[in-house]
């Protein structure tokens, strides 16, 4: 028997893993001191729990624990670095190269930085949602202080080609920054591989608490700009502030859990989305968006001809999918993402996103196929 709701929406925001919750509720109730007081066994404890998660989130992406700063999360992060790579030089004198489908913590950190006198450079994107390597070289100028653009994008999946980017902003010595977001814990990631100067990940996405992301700087390209929190000098003086502990120590067993799981997780999601492709690919005028390019393996992106997704979702009670980012889908408008691949405003408002998880099941995958086929026969029924 299948339990309801279904929830297929794991791109925007996944349930903290059990194994998770049970090493955090000590640092809640017993081991509750602060990292940062390091006169006593109760600091000490905290700052044993960070020092073990650190070891951990490093672990899952490469890097050494000392080149991970934790955060809120990963808008935090992504703010964090653009705006202190910018406030070490002029910000009239700075160029940041990015891509018009980055997800608005980037974009709208962006657009801030440009009223203040920066210069953006917006990248264009393919029909697959991918970026032209060439175009992205012809844009670097002697003022470009950063290219940014993210691992996987949030509504599609679609992977860009993280290396060959670094490699070209690496022949003028421009400092490469990531959102890995959706692909950390997802994808085996090695940033030593990938060649980035910086990423930004969340928890959240991965299984963990919400309101603790991470910042990994490469400490070898000392790209870290000027520290945008004072007040105490915590993390390294970069970002100041009293750490939030259960979260972090979540955060790491989120990570060391992933690590262990992530093979597998892969294998099984892509048959889940498999399934679900080719069954809704049956439908008259559907589209999956993104479907020939590398893509992250539990997420699709379905358009409907003249169907409004909204309404769609709307008949799938008990279902949750959406219609596109969670941080944007309060406004209905078409999906920025879509638009830039070409999508008519027809299909990019009739499209919903599908993420697959770790407790998705395919009896799940099942029965959210077969009310989706029911809803849009409903809604393209003569009334």
């Amino acid at each position: 028997m299948i339990k309801k709701p279904i929830y297929l929406d794991y791109n925007a925001t996944t349930p903290v893993d059990p194994q998770v919750l049970e090493v955090m509720w000590p640092y809640f109730t017993e081991k509750y001191g602060n990292a940062a007081s390091i006169q006593h066994m109760f600091g000490w404890e905290a700052e044993e729990g960070v020092d073990l998660a650190s070891t951990e989130v490093a672990d899952l992406i490469g890097a050494k624990s000392g080149e991970i700063i934790f955060t809120s999360g990963t808008t935090a992060s992504i703010n964090m670095f653009i705006e202190g790579v910018c406030s070490a030089q002029s910000i009239t004198e700075s160029h940041i190269i990015t891509c018009v489908t980055e997800h608005k913590a980037v974009l709208d950190c962006c657009d801030e930085l440009e009223k203040k006198g920066a210069t953006i450079t917006r990248l264009g994107v393919d029909s697959f949602g991918l970026i032209d390597l060439a175009e992205l070289e012809e844009a670097i100028t002697d003022e470009t202080r950063l290219i940014a653009i993210m691992h996987a994008n949030n509504e599609l999946g679609v992977l860009q080609s993280i290396r060959e980017i670094a490699a070209i902003g690496h022949k003028f010595n421009i400092p490469i920054f990531s959102d890995a977001t959706q692909s950390v814990g997802k994808i085996p990631m090695d940033v030593r591989e990938l060649n980035v100067d910086a990423m930004a990940f969340s928890s959240h996405k991965l299984y963990g608490p919400k309101g603790v992301g991470a910042l990994y700087i490469n400490k070898k390209s000392n790209r870290m700009g000027a520290p945008m929190m004072a007040g105490g000098g915590h993390a390294g003086g970069f970002r100041s502030g009293t750490l939030n502990v259960p979260g972090i120590v979540g955060f790491g067993k989120a990570c060391q859990l992933c690590q262990d799981q992530q093979e597998e997780e892969t294998l099984r999601l892509g048959e889940f989305r498999a399934y679900l492709e080719n069954e809704l690919g049956e439908i008259e005028g559907v589209t999956i968006n993104g479907k020939k390019a590398p893509r992250l393996a539990h997420v699709s992106n379905i358009s409907f001809r003249n169907i409004d997704a909204s309404r769609l979702i709307r008949l799938l009670k008990g279902l949750a999918v959406s219609q596109g980012s969670a941080c944007t889908s309060s406004v209905m408008e078409p999906s920025h993402v879509l638009k830039a691949i070409g999508l008519s405003d027809d299909l990019a408002l009739g499209a919903l996103r599908i993420s697959l998880g770790r407790f998705t099941t395919m009896d799940e995958v099942k029965e959210a196929v077969r009310a989706i086929k029911e809803a849009v026969e409903q809604l393209r029924s003569p009334a």
